[in-house]
């Protein structure tokens, strides 16, 4: 059985694997995330400030991104992001319903 610190060092691992995967796929798009696992870079940034205020550590929501992203988010969009397909804003719109 693994303890608990070992258990955390793990999944704080993978998590890294997970970011340093992300920041080499750039050709993959937040949209195309979203529209087959349900999350995107975006919300890896989002969940990191949320743990970081659950422990009372401030994050901004820019630090956060630059984090997952490696860099400020806006420079990623201008170097990375494409626009949306019609396609990809219609799977969008449907696996999104609120």
């Amino acid at each position: 059985m693994i303890d608990e610190d070992t258990k955390m060092r793990l999944e704080a691992a993978a998590f890294r694997r997970l970011v340093q995967h992300l920041r080499k796929r750039t050709d993959v798009q937040n949209i195309d995330l979203m529209n087959l696992a349900g999350f995107c870079r975006n919300c890896l940034a989002n969940w990191y400030q949320e743990a970081a205020e659950s422990q009372g550590i401030v994050v901004t929501k820019d630090d956060s991104r630059r984090e997952i992203y490696g860099m400020p988010y806006e420079e990623w969009k201008a170097r990375y992001q494409s626009e949306a397909t019609p396609e990809q804003a219609a799977a969008f719109q449907a696996t999104h319903k609120h």
